[in-house]
């Protein structure tokens, strides 16, 4: 059995590693980690982080956000829900609602929907569904012997 040190010790790895879609990479499908994540390409579905999310300038995602903190400058297509900090780049365009503890808009973004602010947003829970998507696949525990 885990100690409390030793479950610490394994979520701050976790939630220190770096994920990336690259450029030119198109995904279809829910994404979801403890960690950080990049996006430079295509995602249809949706993003989910227990740290940070960060779009690129070529970035789009057809989906939801739900994370930590995020910094967006590509193009969003659905509700951003961040519990912390959100950062709109000059060259973000979202389409759909936030909801979000803090915002800064640098000037160029673009914005279409409603904006909730100093909300409280849920806790981030992954690998559960939570009624957006399809129930995604769940292996079997290993059972030690």
């Amino acid at each position: 059995m885990f100690t409390s040190k030793e479950e610490k010790r394994v979520a701050e790895e976790l939630s220190n590693s770096t994920n990336a879609i690259g450029k030119g990479t198109f995904l279809e499908g829910n994404i979801e980690t403890y960690g950080n994540i990049r996006v430079e390409g295509k995602v249809t579905g949706h993003v989910k982080s227990k740290s940070k999310v960060v779009l690129g300038n070529s970035a789009q995602v057809n989906g939801n956000i739900t994370a930590t903190n995020a910094d967006i400058e590509g193009e969003v297509k659905g509700r951003i829900e961040i519990a912390e900090l959100l950062v709109l780049k000059a060259t973000a365009v979202i389409h759909g609602d936030i909801f979000t503890g803090k915002l800064v808009v640098e000037p160029g973004a673009v914005f279409n929907g409603s904006c909730k602010m100093g909300a409280t947003i849920k806790e981030i829970k992954i690998g559960e569904s939570n009624g957006l998507a399809q129930k995604s696949y769940q292996p079997e525990q290993v059972k030690s012997i």
